[in-house]
């Protein structure tokens, strides 16, 4: 997942701002380059990654849950039009416009804190997959961020 983010952030003109990776979600604050469409970016991402992990069930021997993954996401790809196998994200996304600086600390503290809430870690950067780290510790994380100043 997070290849395909850094490759999109390379190619596509993506910036990230926050980001948090959950065990069945993602949170992001972002937008692309002038020119660029958020849209088809994420598309492209979803698209990707899907096809990635995916393969990556199919080719690990050790997968325990291969058969039951594989028909989950084959029932829900017959489900829709757009698929043609296999279904892995849902279609929709829920972009939220961030119009003052309040809004997006509202949501910068809500990314962040997503797995603190969730009862996986006590901190937020003790989660690994979020932009925590650049935010509360000294370290760098594992995305290249935008970092805007002064909010």
């Amino acid at each position: 997942m997070l290849d395909s983010i850094q490759h999109c952030q390379l190619s596509q003109g993506l910036n990230i701002y926050a980001w948090v990776l959950m065990t069945n979600h993602f949170h992001t604050i972002c937008n692309c380059q002038e020119g660029k469409g958020l849209g088809a970016i994420w598309r492209y991402m979803k698209s990707y990654t899907a096809m990635k992990l995916i393969d990556a069930i199919i080719n690990n021997p050790k997968e325990s849950r291969r058969e039951s993954l594989l028909h989950t996401f084959e029932e829900a790809g017959q489900k829709g039009s757009s698929n043609v196998q296999f279904k892995f994200w849902e279609h929709e996304n829920h972009p939220v416009f961030l119009e003052t600086t309040e809004a997006y600390d509202n949501c910068l503290q809500y990314t962040h804190w997503n797995p603190v809430t969730a009862g996986f870690v006590a901190e937020p950067w003790h989660w690994l997959q979020s932009s925590a780290t650049d935010y509360f510790t000294d370290r760098k994380g594992r995305l290249e961020l935008v970092i805007l100043d002064g909010l």
